[in-house]
């Protein structure tokens, strides 16, 4: 099931105020990209975030999924708590690189 657009806007205002927030759809699932780097990852209406020592102590107790088929483990994000959600996602922004643009073939 693919994540709706309703979900995709709510996770957007639960975090805005950390940076500049956008979403692009992504093979039918959705990436937040936060100042440019890709925080968030959203698939079947779950808020996922890398595994990371950065944040390990902070989601200790979270939830742990695979948001795709041949994804590796990542932890799952109680977006509904917006303060947790904006202090997880400032400790990640700096440990989190811009993506290279991709070259494109002749």
């Amino acid at each position: 099931m693919a994540s709706s657009l309703d979900f995709i806007e709510y996770v957007c205002e639960q975090i805005s105020g950390v940076g500049v927030v956008r979403y692009r759809k992504m093979f039918g699932e959705y990436m937040v990209y936060v100042n440019d780097k890709p925080i968030l990852l959203i698939c079947d209406n779950m808020v996922f975030v890398k595994i990371l020592d950065c944040i390990s102590d902070q989601m200790k107790e979270a939830e742990k999924g695979f948001p795709y088929d041949g994804a590796k483990e990542h932890y799952v994000l109680d977006i509904d708590n917006a303060e947790f959600s904006k202090e997880i996602i400032t400790l990640l922004e700096p440990y989190i690189s811009i993506p290279k643009p991709k070259k494109k073939k002749a």
